[in-house]
């Protein structure tokens, strides 16, 4: 089968990058012809939050990647759409993260399907966006009424998609792919010696971009409980700042936190990444709304224990007293966890437990479930 695959990839960097090459490899170890189209722009620098869209670590030379599509010039849709459908793969498929981009990748859609061969699936990650803005529904539908199906991470989405009146389409509900390319796990000895931690105190990690829907005000409240402050417990903050930065440094100043923090606000690239998680006893992801996380499947893949907000579909893979802990999105819940996690020290049946749990999760899967809804529609 040909395919090809939509979506941020190299040069590009983060998670969706991450996620979209490595489902190139899985659909190529299927016997596959794969390629990736990405952007030549993804965002206008105005729009973008962070240091830097583009990675700074060698490209991956085992892919075929081509740079050509700019969101916000349609002049470079309508190229890329009318090469696609002359070009005639078997299977497009789109990774759908954010309305910004239904535009772009709508018509990209519209004109690659118009040669009566081609099939489009979308993998939504959102149909309705964490933080919502004018126009996000209208420019929503104009992507999603162009694929010819989808396949969703979580069962909220799939609930989503139903709503906005495409449950007429083929879809599939399967679950996030571990994250496994990012090596192996490292003895936690090593990982605190490579990252310059004290291995007198332990660890817990909150991993990701800083985004207000991602509740790290909520859990610095956690760690300012009377409780927590008794244990020998940092906080590590791996990630770099969507956002503005002040209101969580007052919090941080208000508890008087900076003492129980390890500040790792920077993009963390690739090969550090196995670091960070082999560090921590437990993985931290206090959201206050959420449809899936990637973060959940590179805890997965390290064996690390979870403690995880009842929000979206974020509970849906981490089995509640298995793998760790599903609690409300407050901050005396997840300070009621963190100290039940270290009284009754629990690391060691929780990853136990995780590494049970994480063979349910393979890329075979993935591609599968995209080609059973190419054949459905």
């Amino acid at each position: 089968m040909k395919v090809v695959i939509i979506g941020p990839a190299y040069p590009l960097r983060g998670g969706l990058a991450t996620y979209n090459e490595r489902l190139a490899r899985a659909f190529r170890a299927a016997g596959d012809e794969v390629r990736l189209v990405t952007f030549s722009l993804q965002y206008p620098d105005f729009l973008f939050p962070g240091q830097t869209q583009f990675s700074t670590e060698a490209g991956p030379a085992d892919l075929d990647i081509e740079v050509s599509l700019n969101s916000v010039n349609p002049l470079s849709w309508l190229a890329v759409g009318r090469r696609l459908r002359r070009e005639r793969p078997n299977l497009i498929v789109f990774r759908f993260w954010l309305p910004f981009m239904g535009p772009a990748l709508g018509t990209v859609a519209r004109l690659a399907r118009g040669n009566v061969h081609t099939r489009v699936v979308a993998i939504t990650d959102n149909v309705i966006p964490h933080e919502k803005r004018p126009g996000d529904a209208p420019l929503t539908r104009y992507f999603l009424s162009a694929c010819d199906g989808f396949v969703t991470m979580s069962r909220a989405v799939l609930a989503d998609l139903q709503r906005l009146g495409f449950g007429q389409k083929p879809a599939l509900y399967r679950p996030h792919p571990l994250y496994d390319n990012f090596g192996p796990a490292r003895p936690k000895a090593e990982a605190l010696a490579a990252l310059n931690l004290s291995p007198k105190f332990h660890y817990v990690l909150f991993f990701g971009f800083i985004r207000a829907y991602k509740g790290l005000d909520i859990l610095l409240e956690a760690f300012a409980d009377a409780r927590v402050a008794t244990l020998p417990v940092k906080l590590i903050i791996a990630g770099e700042f969507y956002e503005d930065a002040a209101p969580y440094e007052a919090l941080i100043h208000k508890h008087d936190l900076e003492s129980r923090l390890v500040r790792a606000t920077d993009f963390i690239p690739n090969e550090r990444v196995a670091d960070y998680f082999s560090a921590a006893d437990l993985v931290i992801q206090p959201y206050k709304n959420a449809t899936q996380s990637g973060v959940s499947q590179v805890a997965y893949h390290f064996g690390r224990p979870m403690l995880v907000t009842d929000v979206g579909g974020l509970a849906e893979l981490i089995p509640a007293g298995v793998v760790g802990y599903v609690v409300p999105p407050a901050a005396g819940a997840i300070a009621d966890a963190l100290v039940d996690f270290y009284a009754h020290d629990r690391e060691e049946a929780f990853a136990a437990g995780v590494r049970q749990e994480a063979k349910k999760f393979s890329w075979e899967v993935m591609v599968a479930a995209l080609k059973e809804v190419a054949q459905l529609s």
